[in-house]
Parts: C-alpha cells; sequence; structure tokens
C-alpha cells in the first residue's frame, strides 16, 4: 500500500530539489483515492479550495488526472470528480536472476500488462544478459496491450547488494564477470527515460508491500529463496538498505561453520545449504539411497526437484524438507533480531506451498521467542515468479510520485532506489 504521507502548509516551504512539492502531494492523494474531488482534496489535504484549483490546474496538463463527471452533492453545486489514469503511462521492470531474465510492463497501479521470462547464465554473461535485458524490454513495449503508451521509466533488479555510496557498482565479490558495471545507460538512453536500480529481495519486498500480502504492513520481511538467498525488509513503511546497502544478506549467515566454502569465501553460509546449487548437490549425495527416485538415471535441475517433491517423490521430499529446516533456522534469527509483522517467501522454493512451510514452521517455532512468532505471519507470496520485476517497476511508481518529473521523463541522478543514468 502506498505509504501515507502529510500534505498541506508543511510543503509549502520552498525546495529547489523539488520544485513542486505541493503538487506532487496532491497527486499522491489523487492516486491513492483514485477517484475524488476538489473539495474531498481541500478537506483532506487541510487546504482552500482556491488552492487546490490552482495546484490541480498545474497537474491534469500532464495526463494522470481527468476530470470524470460530477459527484454528489451534500447541498449546492455537485463537485467535478477528478480519477487517476492508471493507464496514462507504462513502466518496465526488469528481473535480472541468478539464471534468469524476467520484464514486467505494467501500469500504474502494478498491473502486468505484458510479461516474458527467458533462462540465462546472468552471473557469468554480462554481454549476453545485457543484450537479452534490451530484447525483453523491447518484446513488452511491442506487446498490443502496451497500447503505445508513454514509458515512465525502468527499474532494474539486481542479485547483489547496491552499496548507496556507489550506486551505479555491482558487487565483484557476488558478480566478478560484470566488472561492477551494470552496463544498461544505453538501454536507458534509447527509450529516453530514467533507469532506477536496487537488489532483488529490497524490490520482492517493496511489491509484497504495495501489492501482495503485506500491503497495509509497515514492517515486513521478503525472503527470496532462488539460485540465491536474499531478504529484503520494509520498516516504517520503507526499504531498508543498511550503511552500505548490504542489509538483507540472510543468504550470507553461517549455519555451519565447518560447512562447504561459500562464493564469498566463508564457510557454512545459507545460500551453500538452501541456494538453487547446494539442494542440486545434496540430490545426488543421497541418490544411491533412493534408486527408485524420479530422479535417479539422469540430469536434473532445481525445477526437477521441486516437481518430484510436489508428486511425493520421497528422496525430493527430504532434500527440500532439509532445506526448510535450515532456512528456519535462519529465519529463526531475523524474528528475534526484527521482529517483522509478516514474513513472506518468494522465488522458485516458495512454489512447494505447505512442503516448505510446514517444516520451516517448525524450526522457527523450536527457535524463536513465542511472542515473535506469534506476531509474525509466515506465508507464501501470491505475486508468483512476477514479484521482483513488479516490485522493481514499483520502484519507479513510487519515485515518481513523489517527484512528478520523472512522469516527463526527466533525467535525475541518486542513491539506490533514486534515478541512475
Amino acid at each position: 500500500m502506498f505509504k501515507r504521507k502529510a500534505i498541506g502548509k508543511g510543503l509549502r516551504r520552498e525546495d529547489p530539489d523539488r520544485p513542486r512539492p505541493l503538487a506532487d502531494a496532491v497527486l499522491r492523494l489523487i492516486w491513492k483515492q483514485k477517484r475524488i474531488s476538489r473539495a474531498e482534496i481541500a478537506r483532506l489535504a487541510g487546504l482552500s479550495r482556491s488552492t487546490v484549483s490552482e495546484v490541480v490546474g498545474e497537474i491534469l496538463p500532464l495526463g494522470l488526472v481527468a476530470e470524470v463527471g460530477q459527484g454528489k452533492s451534500s447541498g449546492g453545486r455537485r463537485p467535478i470528480v477528478l480519477e487517476f489514469r492508471d493507464e496514462a503511462r507504462v513502466i518496465l521492470g526488469v528481473e535480472m536472476g541468478g539464471a534468469h531474465v524476467s520484464v514486467a510492463l505494467t501500469d500504474l497501479r502494478g498491473r502486468v500488462l505484458a510479461w516474458r521470462s527467458r533462462p540465462h547464465p546472468v552471473r557469468s554473461d554480462p554481454t549476453g544478459t545485457r543484450q537479452l535485458v534490451a530484447e525483453l524490454c523491447a518484446q513488452c513495449l511491442a506487446d498490443p496491450a502496451a497500447e503505445s503508451r508513454p514509458l515512465v521509466g525502468i527499474g532494474v533488479a539486481v542479485p547483489c547488494p547496491v552499496d548507496p555510496s556507489a550506486p551505479r557498482q555491482l558487487s565483484e565479490v557476488v558478480l566478478p564477470d560484470w566488472d561492477g558495471e551494470l552496463g544498461l545507460t544505453g538501454l536507458a538512453e534509447g527509450f529516453g527515460v530514467p533507469l532506477l536500480m536496487d537488489n532483488d529481495a529490497n524490490l520482492g519486498a517493496l511489491a509484497e508491500s504495495w501489492w501482495g500480502l503485506g500491503a497495509g504492513t509497515d514492517n515486513l520481511a521478503y525472503i527470496k529463496v532462488a539460485t540465491g538467498i536474499g531478504s529484503g525488509h520494509i520498516i516504517g513503511g520503507e526499504i531498508y538498505r543498511g550503511a552500505t546497502g548490504v542489509a538483507g544478506e540472510i543468504g550470507h549467515l553461517a549455519i555451519d561453520p565447518q560447512g562447504k566454502r561459500c562464493l564469498c569465501g566463508l564457510r557454512g553460509c545459507l545460500v551453500t545449504l538452501v541456494g538453487g546449487q547446494a539442494l542440486e548437490d545434496r540430490a545426488r549425495e543421497l541418490l544411491p539411497d533412493f534408486p527408485h527416485s524420479a530422479l535417479a538415471g539422469g540430469g536434473f535441475t532445481v525445477t526437477d526437484i521441486e516437481n518430484a517433491a510436489l508428486a511425493g517423490d520421497d528422496m525430493a521430499l527430504q532434500v527440500t524438507s532439509e532445506a526448510a529446516r535450515h532456512l528456519g533456522t535462519a529465519l529463526a534469527g531475523l524474528l528475534n533480531l526484527m521482529n517483522p509483522a509478516v514474513v513472506v517467501l518468494g522465488g522458485d522454493l516458495s512454489r512447494l506451498g505447505d512442503l516448505l512451510l510446514d517444516p520451516l514452521r517448525e524450526r522457527v517455532r523450536k527457535r524463536t521467542l513465542v511472542s515473535s512468532v506469534a506476531a509474525a505471519s509466515l506465508m507464501v507470496s501470491d505475486l508468483g515468479e512476477q514479484s521482483v520485476a513488479v516490485g522493481a517497476a514499483t520502484l519507479v511508481l513510487k519515485s515518481a510520485l513523489e517527484d512528478s518529473r520523472l512522469f516527463t521523463a526527466a533525467s535525475l541522478t541518486g542513491r539506490p532506489g533514486e534515478v541512475v543514468p
């Protein structure tokens, strides 16, 4: 849900970086209410009707708000109703996963109009990934559902931390083949729009807090379980990134200090026990004990393991149950430390549903304070595979609602979660 912000007298001050704070605040209010009259805006915002009329006059030329007829009257002339036009613009949200690229085209209410996704070795092929991102973005914009609507911007979710002090750089530890560069400047320039970038789990959390199971919740944790493991956190209604952007790297919590070496250089990180490669390795270790498994006798992927578990395969069920317990150990620590109201699980493994949730909840119950468990709801995302890409698009929408210059594709620069060239 869109975070409520006070509007009115406090936003009349001069702000050279935000030349239209009052108009932006009124636009946010219209977006939130969907339909509202000028009189209602004046009442809710604590503004005079003449000021509201002036501000609405600034907003209407943007094409984001339309007058749609007369509302009910409480006496006197019937008011003209203003409606936010969700279909007035489109936004591209890109998810660069560890092994896939997905692109969602959304309207201004988070609804997916077009969707493209393709497996790809993102970590090891930066050139091919950039080309694929451009190709899928072009396909979404060419989709009939786009109807040639103006593009607001491009949001990009990356599978690594994003440091607020170096917003244009990717982690060379997590993505060593990328040389620290996203390399999508040309794409944004080609479309003539700004580009925003943030960590994938952060954007999964953002999507959940606006459109998903965490809507209306100010304190939420989103756990992405896929090739890697990450968590995003909404605290007080905003993404929490930490001092250097690495808040939420739950995948590198040490679950077994004597365990396997992780790509980060440490041992026994959660990702070495629950990540995609870890599940495949564990299944191969167990194969001799399960000669009749559906996975015996050939190569398989994490998706094959998940499918086998859903079909009741004993070996696959053991692999996923072990992974759930390891994840539960990490999640118990998170609950004790941060006490979120809602924890949403996303990513590939989340499609297991109760096969994942039941052993996870059991481990959490044994390792957390009772008050933390009682307050937290552990759920599987209902946004499905589109959650992170939708979150990337939501990042653009959030920024545009805070600064309406983005609706005219103004080129701005900033930190993670803000516009970067």
